[in-house]
């Protein structure tokens, strides 16, 4: 994923349909009218009464223990790791193609100093069983290796096309942990999202982990924040760690209120917008010169720009942002558009309009 500062476009468009990422979602009226009045005290003393409240809403719907706000879903990853691999030198098994691993600065090597011991993503999002297993450290070389402490899951799988782990996938990597005295700990950022395209409880698809990073204002819209869940011991730990790496903040209950809206309104609309999801690609699909790979299952898009088109990612987008359409580049051939709450289905419609116009070169006026 190509990340770049983003410039509105100077001209004034009469609309904007911002497809960036699920992130850039505005706060609801029910959620401003919501901070506004929330109860608060100082949470880095443990007595914010909106947090302890988003807590245990959080820790209850994931099925663990106890539960923790953090600013991110990058510092929740980071943590969740260290708490599990809290010695030096540990390492952690996880896709070579997952969000920790990529986007995440590195910080749990140049941070924590934990190992990433990479093993290959399936499309699917998946890692082979057989090669996980394979790449836990075998103890008896402890004199040269790390000491394997962690698997590390990703569910959806955002750079597989926001595809969902199965329970019983999930299971499968629980049990090898537990056969290897290992911890199992789930990047579950879209948690959600996967729920409501499986059709599963959330709790059921975390029952196997240890540790569970849960983003707030991803698919669900709220303005700031992750939650980290697990026992109440690796919660004690992980409260520390988070005032180490300066995440311990105060009145946080402002916060926490806007996501417990957010729980409440939004993870009914998840639904809709994998729906949005599918008729995008769908009409992208008819347009010559682009392809949307299949299954789709949750409200990422990935497109492709076909050998011979005689354009690329980046002169797409241009095109697009002088429509009012927002987008991210993957690549020279690859665009990524993530549908969200306050995308309509209008929005889809004007937006596969501007791909079509962009692709073929036809100028129209924005909003038209």
């Amino acid at each position: 994923m190509v990340i770049e500062k983003f410039h509105f476009p100077k001209k004034k468009m009469t609309r904007i349909v911002d497809l960036r990422s699920d992130t850039v979602t505005k706060p609801t009226e029910a959620m401003r009218a919501a901070m506004a009045s929330a109860e608060v005290d100082d949470d880095v003393l443990g007595n914010d009464p909106t947090a302890f409240r988003l807590e245990s809403e959080m820790a209850k719907i994931m099925g663990k223990e106890a539960a923790l706000f953090v600013p991110s879903g990058t510092m929740g990853n980071l943590i969740s790791v260290l708490t599990h691999c809290d010695i030096r030198g540990s390492e952690v098994i996880l896709g070579d193609n997952c969000h920790i691993h990529i986007y995440e600065n590195g910080g749990i090597a140049t941070i924590g100093g934990v190992h990433p011991r990479p093993v290959k993503n399936n499309d699917d999002g998946t890692m082979d069983i057989d090669l996980m297993e394979a790449a836990i450290r075998d103890p008896r070389g402890e004199i040269v290796y790390p000491t394997t402490r962690l698997i590390c899951l990703e569910n959806t799988h955002a750079n597989s096309g926001g595809r969902c782990l199965s329970a019983e996938y999930t299971d499968r990597v629980g049990e090898v942990a537990k056969k290897h005295g290992l911890k199992l700990h789930i990047d579950g950022a879209r948690i959600f999202n996967a729920s409501v395209a499986l059709g599963v409880p959330v709790d059921r698809l975390t029952r196997a982990a240890d540790s569970v990073s849960v983003c707030l204002s991803k698919g669900l819209g709220a303005p700031v924040g992750s939650v980290i869940v697990g026992s109440k011991s690796f919660i004690t730990k992980a409260r520390r760690l988070r005032k180490t790496l300066g995440g311990g903040m105060r009145q946080i209950g402002i916060l926490c209120a806007a996501a417990l809206v957010a729980l409440q309104d939004n993870v009914v609309n998840l639904e809709s917008d994998h729906k949005k999801a599918r008729l995008f690609a769908d009409g992208l699909n008819q347009i010559k010169g682009l392809r949307v790979d299949r299954p789709l299952e949750t409200n990422i898009v990935y497109i492709d720009i076909e050998e011979g088109s005689h354009t690329k990612a980046g002169k797409i987008c241009k095109e697009l942002e002088d429509r009012g359409i927002l987008l991210m580049p993957e690549s020279l051939s690859r665009l990524r558009v993530v549908f969200h709450h306050q995308i309509s289905a209008s929005d889809v419609q004007y937006a596969l309009s501007c791909f079509k116009q962009a692709v073929n070169g036809v100028q129209t006026e924005n909003g038209n």
